[in-house]
């Protein structure tokens, strides 16, 4: 819910102009990195000292740095190296650790094989016995009342607080549901955000309440989470009745008719029905969301979505109170991706190569993905990609569309090579190997932090600026716009002048807001001031 009331909060900035607003002074960076030049003997040697003492701790990253180099002899050490830590995962059985060296390895050099394990006997090992991916549940429902007793009710338990003098107790409530007959359950991530936040330091206690008993708390345990897709892995030590299978989102079509099965302001094993409104909600910072006009209510917030069929189509995560019909789930696609880390890592962080850019459409026809912002320093401009080129490709899978690229990256981790075709703005296509690195918390303060005004605000708020006076160093013209982006919405034009006279973090309302003056030709040319306000983080951020 709180999701939700943060998107239209943000929503309503970026369609908002406000006079006279007062932010701190424009903050530049010194310098941006420029990329290297192995023509020169000097950086060569000190990238091999630096690749040296990646090592020990990123192994990964040194492999890739080696391969951007093109040394065979620090190629092959570092492949050396990283297949003695290959081989030293299998044998403690960390599955997920040498399924990342062995692709990390054979995208640099694809024939390399390990002694005794092709990659997908590794992949196989690694995604063994997780439900809805490689086994099929035997407690299925046959019915929608069976339905109901394998989901459960979330109870946080964080003491009391204490308002007007008065003690209350501060309970956050939930749903669930089991996903594994070992006592697994799948919900909300801010459901459970208190046992997990270290910011949070008051008392806090996870239990879960089973549909047909609502007095016993059962303790519960997180066992993994994902903050920005919003999904969370419980773990309980009963054994469910009752366990829902995972569906798949080619079974679905807008109109189709769903039910969510939730504790709706804790009134427990509520059902309530609709219909699928929409596909293509962009209201998480990585992909879409259903739209649902089923009824939805504080304390859904985690229950199972599921079809005609009895199988779980998404999870739901928002309703606006005020808004009747207005509800969201996430799809079951997203927690199928990166179900095996749920299981195996704990804390998900999702991985990213440093660009911004969207859908490159040709008429209706979608063409790839557009690198329109590559952050420097990052993996994107070390690798070669520049604002221009449409990616099309990405571990030989086609990419058509930002949704596909996004959807691909759930199932990868950080500190993995991969490789990356692409269409260079100049019409040639090229390939290139890209580390994924670990995401931002915030990308767009990473972006502001890292780079010039003149290139960050591509992402930030829409415009590619130059500077257009020697005297003034916050005066700028607008080279570029983008399409659908804040200033194109706010109808700024290329060619219209601007001056920048502050940019502010907010990180409470988790915003950047820039005050600008500016003449748009598309306003007559008026003198007007105003600011334009970003999220902090994006979809469109890869």
């Amino acid at each position: 819910m709180k999701l939700l009331v943060k998107f239209f909060s943000i929503t309503s900035l970026l369609a908002c102009v406000l006079f006279c607003v007062s932010c701190k002074s424009v903050r530049q960076p010194d310098s941006v990195p420029e990329p290297l030049n192995y023509c020169d003997e000097d950086i060569v040697q000190n990238e091999i000292e630096r690749i040296n003492s990646f090592m020990e701790k990123e192994p990964v990253r040194a492999l890739w740095r080696a391969s951007l180099l093109g040394r065979e002899d620090v190629i092959e050490r570092c492949i050396d190296y990283l297949s003695t830590r290959l081989e030293a995962s299998i044998e403690d059985k960390n599955y997920l650790d040498a399924k990342r060296y062995y692709k990390s390895i054979i995208a640099v050099k694809p024939d390399w094989k390990a002694k005794n394990y092709s990659y997908s006997q590794i992949e196989k090992l690694a995604y063994a016995d997780i439900p809805g991916i490689t086994s099929v549940n035997k407690k299925a429902p046959s019915k929608i009342s069976e339905c109901m007793k394998a989901a459960v009710t979330i109870w946080v338990d964080r003491g009391v607080k204490v308002k007007n003098g008065a003690g209350y107790a501060d309970v956050i409530i939930g749903s669930g549901f089991f996903i594994d007959e070992r006592g697994y359950i799948v919900t909300n991530h801010h459901v459970i955000d208190s046992m997990v936040n270290p910011k949070y330091e008051g008392y806090s206690r996870l239990y879960i309440k089973l549909s047909d008993d609502n007095l016993t708390k059962i303790p519960a345990k997180v066992v993994g989470y994902d903050s920005l897709l919003d999904l969370a892995l419980l773990k309980v030590e009963i054994v469910p009745e009752y366990v829902l299978n995972l569906g798949s989102s080619t079974d679905l079509e807008i109109g189709d008719k769903i039910s969510a099965i939730g504790t709706p302001v804790g009134l427990e094993g509520t059902l309530t029905s609709g219909i699928v409104s929409s596909f293509d909600r962009k209201l998480l910072a990585l992909g879409n969301v259903f739209q649902i006009d089923a009824a939805v209510n504080s304390g859904n917030s985690g229950g199972p979505l599921i079809d005609s069929n009895l199988k779980v189509q998404a999870i739901v995560f928002a309703g606006m109170l005020q808004l009747q019909g207005l509800n969201f789930a996430i799809p079951v696609e997203y927690l199928k991706q990166e179900l095996v880390y749920l299981y195996g890592r704990g804390e998900i962080i999702h991985p990213w190569i440093g660009c911004f850019g969207n859908t490159k459409r040709e008429g209706l026809k979608k063409q790839g993905l557009e690198v329109q912002y590559v952050l420097s320093g990052g993996s994107g401009f070390m690798s070669g990609l520049k604002p221009g080129d449409v990616i099309t490709s990405f571990d030989g899978k086609q990419i058509s569309s930002l949704d596909d690229f996004n959807f691909m990256m759930m199932s990868y981790e950080t500190e993995t090579i991969v490789e990356c075709c692409y269409i260079s703005a100049d019409g040639e296509e090229k390939k290139c190997l890209v580390y994924l690195d670990k995401r931002p918390e915030n990308p767009s303060v990473t972006v502001y932090n890292s780079d010039l005004i003149t290139s960050s605000f591509v992402p930030l708020f829409g415009m590619k600026l130059i500077p257009s006076s020697t005297t003034n160093r916050n005066s700028y013209t607008i080279e570029k716009i983008i399409l659908g982006s804040t200033a194109d919405q706010m109808s700024f034009s290329e060619n219209d002048s601007v001056t920048i006279n502050g940019v502010q973090i907010d990180q409470k309302n988790e915003v950047i807001i820039t005050t600008l003056a500016t003449k748009r030709k598309k306003k007559a040319f008026l003198d007007v001031s105003m600011s334009l306000a970003t999220s902090l983080d994006s979809p469109y951020y890869f």
